[in-house]
């Protein structure tokens, strides 16, 4: 009995010591009691040990008064980016990413990205890509949380302008003038031609494809000992002026393609040849009939009768690529490699406008039929369109992933089409403000575009890849094949006709075919030599 009562007395002690959960308060209680006891008997830490009161005493040792440090808080947020890093991974896994390289290229550019890193290969670029399109896909779930601070963020848009000048305002009024009443005839005669019968229309179609099929190489001819950049028929069809790198601009007859004058004066490469709208038609030989741009920065005005330019325009740039002419042709443009083109009125002599806009050089430039509008196209993969009476840019067009070689409107004036090193040819409507077609035209850089002058029925291109091609208009189906040259296309034209007058715009009405209207073809090359192209049947 002594011995169980001993047993439990032990086990009693036992149980006195085992406590359940945190012993910090009893702790806390147990030391303030000791501390408040020897106080009153005789100091603080009488009944420590000397070294844990002189720690106590120091602030080396420090007794909690109850504050508390959540883990928990630390954990949580560790966890939600672990969370976030999974959900990351598991989008990458699920996005398809292209294999080609190019295309991987292309996309890394769209993004604003480097396309290629040091040491990287193409599976490490397509890793990075799909990298880069997770962690925008996150971007975009995370937006509407911080709309409002990236809205109040935002900086205020800014429209500004140039202060225009007296001249300039005269200029913007006398195009609005001239413009206006030719647009008006303009789609008269559209609802002129829309009113035909379908069979009638569809007939003449067939049989300008039926022409189209039919073209082959007519005349072949060396024109110069360096590669010839540009050539352009005459309105009447029966000049052809060519220009190479040289520096000299030559005038060749048609069909024949006999020699007829040198033009000299240039001093680097020539990129750009315009006949005069109404040159070898109500135009004084003497007058200024061809305008010319090359690589010394200059544009030339030559008359069909002198082989010395009459005038000498100055554009203070290193480089001239395109000139074209104002339909009315009192004004010339010129796409200059300052990142700007450039407005002259001819029968000044004098530079009316210096347009900014490009991030890099302007290459192509192109009116518009009215003389409202002009397209500009630059080596920034960009092409813009401007409205001459108000000096805006109504519409940027934006989709080709390299630079812009070639614009050209057809007759109709609200179909456009690009160029582009890319190796494509984008078909843009101007009433819809968008690309409403793309041709994968060429294997290589498309170098010129040109409508057909009459009624747009057909588009001609040109490429780095020794081959010019016909399309159909609208359909955009090929139609033929112009090869023949044994090195790159550098540029092509189509033939205005013996009846077109840009002056007269009922010829828009009269659907003519190939035999009446567009007779020839010319393709210029690096390999030195210009070709005419005409149906077999001739």
């Amino acid at each position: 009995l002594v011995n169980s009562m001993a047993d439990g007395d032990v086990s009693a002690s036992k149980k006195a010591r085992v406590f359940f959960g945190n012993t910090e308060d009893q702790d806390k209680q147990r030391i303030n009691d000791i501390s408040l006891s020897k106080q009153q008997e005789g100091g603080p830490h009488s009944e420590i040990s000397p070294a844990i009161a002189a720690g106590i005493k120091a602030g080396n040792i420090n007794i909690s008064d109850g504050a508390t440090f959540d883990l928990s808080l630390a954990s949580e947020a560790r966890q939600q980016e672990l969370l976030a890093e999974f959900e990351r991974r598991k989008k990458a896994r699920a996005i398809a990413v292209p294999t080609d390289d190019a295309e991987i290229k292309a996309r890394l550019r769209q993004l604003g990205q480097p396309i290629c890193l040091f040491g990287e290969g193409p599976a490490d670029r397509r890793e990075r890509l799909r990298q880069l399109l997770s962690e925008q896909a996150t971007e975009e779930l995370k937006w509407p949380k911080e709309e409002e601070r990236r809205v109040d963020e935002k900086e205020p848009e800014e429209i500004w302008y140039h202060e225009s000048t007296q001249a300039l305002r005269q200029v913007r009024f006398w195009i609005a003038e001239y413009s206006l009443p030719r647009a008006r005839d303009r789609l008269k005669a559209a609802r002129i031609a829309r009113a035909r019968p379908d069979p009638e229309r569809a007939s003449a179609t067939q049989d300008l494809h039926q022409g189209l099929r039919m073209f082959s190489n007519y005349c072949s001819q060396v024109g110069d000992d360096r590669p010839i950049s540009v050539c352009q028929f005459s309105p009447n069809s029966k000049v052809l002026a060519t220009a190479s790198w040289s520096g000299l601009c030559k005038l060749w007859s048609v069909p024949d393609c006999e020699p007829i004058r040198v033009l000299r004066g240039h001093d680097g490469n020539v990129g750009g040849v315009a006949f005069h709208p109404q040159a070898t038609l109500s135009l004084d030989a003497r007058a200024s009939c061809l305008a010319s741009g090359a690589n010394d920065g200059t544009v030339h005005l030559w008359s069909l009768e002198s082989e010395t330019p009459i005038s000498i325009l100055d554009c203070e740039t290193d480089r001239v690529a395109r000139v074209a002419y104002h339909p009315s042709g009192r004004f010339l443009g010129a796409a200059c490699f300052d990142c700007s083109w450039r407005l002259w009125d001819v029968s000044l002599e004098r530079e009316v406008l210096h347009q900014e806009g490009h991030s890099r050089p302007v290459y192509s430039i192109a009116f518009q039929n009215d003389g409202a509008l002009v397209a500009s196209g630059g080596l920034d993969a960009m092409a813009y369109l401007w409205d001459l009476r108000t000096g805006k840019c109504v519409i940027p067009l934006e989709g080709h992933l390299k630079g812009v070689l070639a614009v050209a409107f057809a007759p109709d004036s609200y179909n456009l089409a690009s160029g582009s090193e890319d190796h494509s040819v984008k078909l843009w409507d101007l009433r819809k403000q968008s690309c409403v077609y793309t041709i994968p035209s060429h294997t290589n850089l498309v170098s010129q575009v040109k409508f057909q002058s009459g009624d747009g029925k057909y588009l001609v291109t040109s490429s780095y890849d020794n081959t010019a091609k016909i399309w159909s208009h609208p359909g955009w189906s090929p139609l033929k094949t112009l090869a023949g040259h044994e090195s790159k296309v550098m540029c092509v034209d189509v033939s205005p006709g013996e009846n077109h007058s840009p002056s007269t715009v009922q010829f828009l009405c009269n659907f003519l075919s190939v035999f009446a209207d567009e007779k020839f073809i010319v393709t210029s090359s690096y390999d030195r030599t210009f070709k005419l192209w005409a149906p077999s049947s001739k």
